[in-house]
């Protein structure tokens, strides 16, 4: 598989698996929003899996379609004990697409991509190994003038989201 910039190129669901299997401790893989959407779009057995506080989800908005499973919420803001499991449930056991063609994969989305990498290494380690991250998040980063969603993430680049 020759090298591919996570923007431009087409991945087939069989090279993202293999990707996956190849990249050896180095961390969760980041996606951009419009190659996150892509890897959705092309693979059905995908899942995106919005991390955010579930007021975040509600109230700012999220990927439309994206299953909602807080990595950190209120009251404690503490890790959710259940986030492994909660995503293990919706893989059905999380060893669904071993060897297949079209393996399932799991998108991990939050504010900034900074939660979304933390969580995405807490399933890998859990041997969830089909990960990947928005690595500019649904808002993406802070402007100049304290203001998100103006340089990068999702609702930045105009994908299908929805509010509450």
């Amino acid at each position: 598989m020759g090298k591919k910039d996570n923007d431009s190129a087409d991945w087939s669901p069989k090279e993202i698996y293999t990707m996956l299997q190849k990249k050896d401790g180095e961390g969760p893989i980041g996606l951009s929003p419009k190659k996150a959407y892509e890897v959705m779009s092309k693979n059905p057995q995908a899942v995106m899996i919005d991390i955010r506080s579930t007021m975040e989800h509600l109230m700012i908005g999220h990927p439309r379609d994206a299953i909602h499973i807080p990595w950190l919420d209120e009251p404690e803001w503490t890790p959710n004990p259940r986030f492994v499991t909660s995503v293990r449930e919706v893989l059905l056991g999380g060893l669904l697409g071993e060897g297949e063609d079209d393996p399932p994969v799991v998108v991990l989305i939050c504010r900034s991509g900074r939660r979304s990498m933390e969580a995405a290494k807490v399933l890998i380690d859990a041997g969830i190994n089909n990960v990947f991250h928005v690595d500019s998040g649904f808002e993406g980063p802070l402007d100049d003038k304290h203001h998100r969603s103006t340089q990068a993430g999702w609702r930045f680049e105009d994908l299908p989201w929805q509010q509450c």
